[in-house]
């Protein structure tokens, strides 16, 4: 497994993996490095999973999940290379929004700029009551570029999206879980636990049938109801043939916990 500078993988027992965004010093700001270590982790995860069931992604620390852009390292960049740097930044979080597997944004403290775009890249958020949100970029004369204009509007609605991007309006997280695009508010102490509880329920499942679930209404969402319905059918039929799918019903029949293997 890859060793990174600006990360930290850790890999618990049933498929759960916490990825810790970490340069504390620098608010756990993303670099150039940190774009390339994401884009390297979330590609090995969408080119092969293997047994990981479920990611939880978090930021070093008790009061940052992650600042945003790292403004020292841009300063004084040409057009040219801030536009390279951002392609980095960009895949790296559409391949995190492609990951097969659940990804939980368990968000710590502070997510301005790109720390918002990577949380609202995960599947859902977890948020600690201090936490705060902000699309920062039009202050920088710039605009969010990594799914910030399209994931806002369909977590809170697209006129309060719009409100909050051009006035760069901070909020809390309490108002992020009021307007859906937090699922739940955690006192500090509790996120992380309360998160790896969620992470080991989801694991528990069957794996193939959670990834199938999240391919079904990732993509069936997007689309007319007749479309989506045909997704979730195709999506369905993939589970039928599984020995995943056998082990279930057994176990019920059995009464006992099934033991799933993702085959």
């Amino acid at each position: 497994m890859a060793q990174y500078e600006t990360l930290i993988r850790e890999d618990l027992d049933g498929g759960i993996a916490v990825v810790t965004l970490n340069r504390p010093a620098s608010a756990n700001a993303l670099n150039t490095q940190m774009g390339r270590e994401l884009l390297d982790l979330f590609r090995s995860v969408l080119m092969d999973p293997g047994d990981l069931r479920c990611l939880v992604l978090t930021g070093a620390g008790d009061r940052v999940f992650c600042a945003g852009g790292d403004l020292r390292e841009r300063n004084g960049m040409s057009d040219t290379d801030w536009q390279r740097q951002h392609v980095i930044f960009e895949q790296a979080f559409y391949t995190l929004m492609d990951c097969p597997v659940p990804a939980i944004a368990a968000v710590n403290g502070a997510a301005y700029g790109g720390g918002t775009e990577m949380a609202l890249a995960c599947d859902f958020i977890h948020a600690a009551e201090g936490a705060r949100f902000a699309l920062t970029e039009p202050k920088l004369g710039i605009i969010p570029g990594g799914g910030g204009t399209q994931n806002l509007p369909r977590a809170v609605g697209s006129r309060r999206a719009k409100e909050l991007i051009f006035a760069t309006t901070p909020f809390s997280a309490a108002e992020a879980a009021e307007w859906g695009m937090v699922n739940r508010v955690w006192p500090s102490a509790d996120l992380m636990p309360g998160v790896l509880e969620l992470a080991r329920r989801i694991a528990a499942n069957g794996p193939i049938a959670v990834r199938q679930a999240k391919r079904a209404m990732t993509l069936g969402v997007e689309t007319d109801l007749k479309t989506g319905l045909a997704i979730e059918i195709e999506a369905y039929n993939r589970t039928v043939p599984t020995a995943d799918r056998r082990e279930g019903v057994l176990a019920f029949n059995e009464k006992r916990t099934p033991r799933f293997t993702g085959l």
